[in-house]
């Protein structure tokens, strides 16, 4: 009898603590829902996404595309595609409709790291927009973010296309860049040829682990980097 009674009250505490569990999941999941989404200045961190320009110019032909001032000849090597405000679980975007009009001084002063006036209106509409920032002092954080990553040496201007390992690339990053884990960065593909290097930011630009961006990461073996143009 007393062995009966023991199996019952163990049993009722399993379902007790169960149920406690599954109402704190549960709760978690609600406080998560209910956090404002594209909002400006509501976010965990950046994503510094590094273009590699002579990929980008070469499927643009391929598709028939036309030519921007980026692919006109230019010795560009990696650009910045954007720096892109991230939730540890997706990203907010187009958090001001209408955006903000940039001025003619702010778009040129940035097209030596953002060659083309289309992709600086892109990116600060769609992600910009939701840094909370000022645009002069959204681009400033941009150009600051760009320039606290070196490139590695061997990509700096390859001459001739380059077959590489997207884990070569970002040994070759984090090796060039201390404070840089593997965890960190991740390089995406199109097709055959290496399309970006993604590296995660803290608010205060520190290099910082990001468990999605990194499992987004190109899975091919070898990866081709056409080399730079005009010269």
């Amino acid at each position: 009898m007393a062995s009966i009674v023991f199996r019952t009250i163990a049993f009722a505490v399993v379902l007790i603590a169960s149920g406690l569990g599954s109402a704190s999941a549960q709760e978690q999941q609600s406080r998560q829902q209910a956090q404002p989404r594209n909002q400006p200045g509501r976010f965990d961190f950046y994503v510094l996404s590094l273009s590699w320009s002579p990929s980008f110019c070469k499927e643009s032909e391929e598709r028939g595309r036309p030519s921007n001032d980026q692919c006109r000849g230019r010795p560009y090597s990696f650009v910045v595609h954007g720096l892109w405000p991230q939730y540890e679980r997706g990203f907010p975007r187009d958090c001001q409709v209408p955006a903000p009009r940039l001025s003619r001084e702010l778009t040129t002063s940035m097209l030596d790291l953002m060659p083309a006036p289309g992709l600086i209106y892109h990116e600060w509409d769609q992600h910009g927009t939701c840094s909370g920032l000022e645009a002069q002092a959204y681009f400033d954080l941009i150009r600051k973010a760009r320039e606290t990553v070196k490139i590695p040496e061997s990509y700096a201007a390859p001459k001739t296309t380059l077959t590489v390992a997207p884990d070569e690339v970002e040994e070759a990053f984090v090796k060039s860049n201390p404070g840089l884990s593997r965890a960190a960065i991740s390089v995406t593909c199109g097709s055959t040829r290496l399309s970006e290097v993604r590296i995660c930011m803290s608010k205060d630009l520190k290099f910082r682990d990001c468990d999605e961006i990194d499992r987004r990461a190109c899975r091919r073996d070898k990866l081709l980097m056409p080399p730079v143009r005009g010269g």
